[in-house]
């Protein structure tokens, strides 16, 4: 049997790392979320990019008090991000079949596009990330990335 040379790590050191790794990743997020904000326009936020980007990944007809549980936020604040999606057109608040009082989210066809084009327009900011990684190196980092999303979520529902 071979000795590692990597130093023994206590669940303390462990728990210290762990801590590390989720400040990293809110740092990352807040700094993206600035810069995809800088470049949306029209007054719309990170908030109202998260709907679009949410609605054209899973599908359209969700109800509110759904993507209110998705995104964690309370139902008014939901509602109000909806409401400034509906007021420039990019959504459509229409009647829930299932539910005479509850409503259904309906994407437009220029709310896509205005994901779309933020998409685009982010583009130049993360080519110029793109030199700065080795080959396949952003692509290793993934699985882990996706793992700690998997497990937060997973806590978040219990």
């Amino acid at each position: 049997m071979t000795k590692s040379n990597a130093p023994e790590t206590t669940p303390a050191d462990e728990g210290r790392i762990m801590f590390e790794l989720l400040n990293e990743v809110g740092i990352i997020a807040q700094l993206s979320r600035a810069l995809l904000e800088s470049r949306l326009g029209d007054g719309l936020t990170i908030h109202h990019f998260g709907a679009l980007n949410h609605l054209v990944r899973l599908g359209d007809g969700r109800t509110p008090i759904d993507m209110a549980r998705a995104f964690q936020v309370p139902k008014t604040s939901m509602s109000h991000t909806l409401a400034g999606l509906e007021k420039r057109g990019l959504i459509h608040l229409v009647p829930n079949p299932d539910d005479g009082r509850g409503k259904l989210v309906i994407l437009t066809e220029a709310g896509r596009d205005v994901r779309e084009r933020a998409i685009h327009t982010i583009g130049p900011d993360i080519a110029r990330l793109v030199p700065e990684f080795e080959p396949g190196e952003a692509q290793s980092i993934l699985p882990v990335l996706r793992k700690l999303r998997t497990l937060l979520d997973n806590a978040r529902d219990r």
